[in-house]
């Protein structure tokens, strides 16, 4: 089994780094995610955090897409 994934604390800037290290679109990260292009516009404004399953699943994408960030609190 792999490395399983911990659930990060993603704010705005994370969320868009890690949309802009996989060369996607806000569109294309929702559907990938399914949920709506508007959440990941409102993640990336500071709107919203992700919580639960979002946040673990963000985890999760950027885990097998080599994004590196700074895992810890606020």
């Amino acid at each position: 089994m792999g490395k399983v994934a911990r659930e990060r604390n993603w704010d705005a800037g994370k969320i868009k780094a890690l949309r802009e290290h996989l060369d996607m679109s806000q569109a294309v990260m929702a559907g990938q995610m399914g949920i709506r292009q508007q959440t990941v516009s409102e993640w990336e404004l500071g709107r919203y955090e992700p919580r639960g399953a979002s946040a673990r699943l963000l985890s999760i994408i950027a885990d097998r897409g080599g994004f590196k960030y700074t895992a810890g609190g606020r």
